[in-house]
């Protein structure tokens, strides 16, 4: 292959770079990647119009979480420039009025100067049952919630909070698309990663085994190993 793909991924709450730590270091062979910043805006179309100006014409998407939610919201503004999609370990319908009162509690909490406290509270459904004991995992995720810090944690949040039903749009979607969640994700479960590969025409869902809602951290080699096979099409 003499021409690399250029991929964009955009990370979840409070996470960045690091969360594609295994895929930047395995797929370089593959294509040329890049991570969108999404701390600096306070609406999905505000991240998602961030990451068009600075990309190629053509890229191919994968977000994980918010960053699934601003690739749909991408999808919405300029689908013509998404050659594939990958959707991980996120959803596309609206908040939930109780889910948008616990961020509000929790991003109270955070304005308050208690982020680690804000940090605790997300590890619990970041990560399936099984990894809370991993010191390396935990410290990794740790590290990048405090690098977004508590100003983009209220804009994050914000964007989720105020994010539009994608459901409508999902059968537009034209491009080869993946859909991947961890088995034990609590946030996104995998019924909801159901409903939106049967939505999407001819979408490709998987389930990662042993793994929560930050599947490439969690799982890293086997999120890696299905993203070249969704890059190589």
């Amino acid at each position: 292959m003499t021409d690399k793909i250029p991929l964009l991924f955009m990370p979840g709450l409070l996470c960045d770079a690091a969360l594609w730590r295994h895929q930047l270091a395995s797929l370089g062979d593959l294509a040329e990647m890049t991570v969108t910043d999404m701390t600096q805006d306070d609406t999905l179309d505000g991240m998602a119009r961030r990451a068009l100006d600075a990309a190629p014409e053509k890229f191919a998407l994968c977000g994980l979480s918010m960053g699934g939610y601003t690739a749909q919201a991408l999808m919405r503004i300029a689908p013509e420039r998404v050659t594939r999609l990958a959707l991980l370990d996120t959803a596309a319908g609206p908040d939930t009025p109780e889910r948008t009162a616990g961020r509000r509690e929790l991003m109270a909490q955070a304005a308050g100067g208690d982020l680690a406290g804000v940090i605790d509270h997300h590890m619990t459904a970041f990560i399936a049952d099984d990894h809370q004991n991993d010191a390396e995992l935990t410290a990794t995720i740790r590290a990048s919630a405090m690098n977004v810090g508590a100003d983009a944690y209220q804009r994050q949040q914000e964007a989720i909070i105020a994010r539009a039903d994608s459901r409508p749009g999902l059968g537009a979607i034209s491009c080869p698309t993946l859909v991947l969640c961890g088995r034990q994700d609590v946030l996104t479960p995998v019924a909801v990663h159901e409903e939106m590969a049967s939505a999407i025409p001819d979408a490709k869902l998987v389930v990662v085994e042993n793994s929560g809602h930050l599947a490439p951290l969690e799982q890293p080699e086997a999120v890696t190993a299905v993203l070249r096979y969704w890059l190589q099409g």
